[in-house]
């Protein structure tokens, strides 16, 4: 149904609220009056600014502003509306308004794009998520900037009309024409080809296992951490690998699913990140922030009170994948505290005047750092700080995120033997043949419980996938009591142990098992309670 007269219209566009995209309506009314440009809605200030690029983009583009009253309308109105993606539909919509658009099909069209003075469409980020919200409203003609069109053209069962000036609307919207053919069969094209490639070659290349020699022990663990998606932190001095080992985990995790593919993309999407790729996202994520990162930057956030200006954080954009954090005692303790949350939740809640937002953050947080600020102790033939110094320097990583660690490796430094050795190293692809059937093992495990990881095992159904016999028992009791675990810690090495019981392909918890899984936990014990 068409809700028009001479003077009113009404435009369907988009709006992103956190990584979700909500359809809004663009109403314009045009009468008789002193000239007037009144935009309300809940409007952001780079919403009102449109007024002026829209007045004169219709006048570059051969169109006369009405000079009578023209208010515009966006709701609904509890959305607060930022951005420049308003411009081009309300420019349609008072084109339509005033009659040069005879039906902007606000039913069935949904516009979105940004407007130069002289009249050319802009790109707009987070379009992916915005297709995707009008799908589900009932849109399914999506008029986008050229630029944008490989990322729309993902969503599908839609039609995507790409333009690069606001004539080619009118002319889309008027008569049916569609711009030529430069984008509809972009897949047939040699420009298309080469970008592809571009893409393809500008993908940074994930190291193998195989190129690292020795370290079995750190090989181990990274294997653990990717089999049960347990957070892992790698401690050792300078130029041990801890940083190239974390780099190798993506290689040797499984393809993404491509529910995981979907929302990684909007993500990346709604953070001006995807670019002009023509698939979605479907590499694990490798996330590496500067420690001097703010955290708004780790978590998410923003400083602008609009739905649009909350944008994701690191621990969003690593979802599904890594989220590594080199020379972790060089954060803001603060910083780092507010991680609590995202590694227990897998989500980030941000709340605002305007709204609540959640974001997705389930990855696995590998960590890496120096036992001291030299980088030697305990070896005191090299290591120079003091014992206040150590203990300042572990002591900016609090127990509270330790507990939220469920590996904590020494890395050793190579020796010249290892090194220089040509003994053959197990590749990732071997590596990850184990990692994926211990997925396939978890996945038909919690199939229904709203869970797939053994690290996401609640402390409600400990007791029935982590069952221990007698035996294991007492040895967990006589560690607890030595060692005085917490119940995070103590639940953490039963779902450790769970996974390296899926890793031997056995049906309960051994003694190796807890064994090996107190064996990763040894390391706090040696230098925090030692030093602090």
């Amino acid at each position: 149904m068409l809700f028009r007269s001479h003077l009113y219209s009404r435009v369907s566009t988009g709006i992103l609220h956190g990584i979700e995209g909500i359809c809004v309506s663009v109403e314009a009314d045009v009468s008789e009056g002193l000239p007037v440009f009144e935009m309300v809605g809940a409007l952001g200030p780079e919403v009102k600014e449109g007024r002026e690029r829209i007045r004169t983009a219709l006048k570059n583009s051969g169109f006369n502003f009405p000079s009578k009253r023209v208010t515009i309308n966006i709701s609904p109105a509890w959305i607060k509306k930022t951005g420049g993606g308003f411009d081009l539909p309300i420019a349609v919509a008072v084109l339509a308004a005033v009659g040069i658009i005879v039906d902007p099909r606000p039913d069935e069209v949904m516009i979105v794009g940004e407007l130069a003075l002289d009249g050319t469409i802009i790109p707009v980020s987070g379009l992916l998520p915005m297709i995707s919200g009008g799908v589900d409203a009932g849109r399914r003609v999506f008029i986008v900037a050229d630029e944008n069109y490989p990322e729309a053209r993902l969503v599908p069962d839609t039609e995507v009309i790409p333009v690069s000036r606001l004539e080619e609307v009118i002319a889309y919207l008027n008569d049916g024409i569609v711009p030529d053919d430069r984008h509809i069969d972009k897949d047939a094209g040699a420009g298309i080809a080469k970008k592809k490639a571009s893409y393809a070659a500008n993908e940074e290349r994930v190291p193998d296992f195989s190129e690292i020699n020795g370290q079995a022990f750190v090989k181990r663990a990274c294997e653990i951490a990717a089999a049960g998606m347990h957070n892992l932190l790698l401690m050792g001095p300078p130029g041990a690998g801890k940083t190239f080992a974390a780099k190798c985990i993506p290689s040797i995790m499984p393809s993404m699913t491509k529910s995981e593919q979907i929302e990684l993309s909007k993500i990346y999407s709604v953070c001006g990140l995807f670019g002009e790729r023509e698939r979605l996202i479907d590499k694990r994520p490798f996330r590496s922030p500067h420690h001097t990162i703010s955290s708004a930057g780790l978590v998410g956030g923003g400083g602008g009170s609009g739905a649009q200006s909350i944008r994701p954080g690191e621990v969003s954009l690593a979802s599904s994948g890594v989220l590594f954090l080199d020379e972790l005692p060089e954060f803001r303790p603060s910083t780092l505290e507010i991680l609590r949350q995202p590694l227990e939740d897998r989500v980030v809640n941000i709340s605002r005047v305007n709204g609540d937002y959640t974001f997705p953050a389930d990855f696995i947080l590998v960590a890496a750092m120096n036992p001291c600020r030299c980088g030697y102790f305990p070896d005191r033939s090299r290591c120079s700080c003091s014992p206040s110094s150590v203990r300042s320097y572990l002591g900016r990583i609090s127990q509270p995120l330790l507990d939220r660690i469920d590996l904590c490796v020494q890395t050793p430094e190579v020796t010249y033997e290892e090194l220089t050795g040509h003994e053959k190293n197990e590749t990732s692809a071997e590596i990850r043949a184990r990692v994926e059937r211990v997925h396939a093992i978890e996945r038909e495990r919690f199939a229904g419980r709203g869970y797939i990881f053994n690290s996401r095992i609640p402390a409600s159904d400990i007791d029935e996938f982590c069952a221990l016999g007698p035996e294991e028992s007492a040895f967990m009791e006589s560690r607890f009591h030595e060692y005085g675990l917490t119940a995070r810690t103590y639940h953490r090495i039963l779902k450790v142990a769970r996974t390296m019981a899926d890793l031997d392909g056995a049906a309960d918890i051994s003694l190796i098992h807890l064994n090996e899984a107190f064996m990763y936990r040894s390391l706090d014990k040696k230098y925090w309670e030692s030093m602090l």
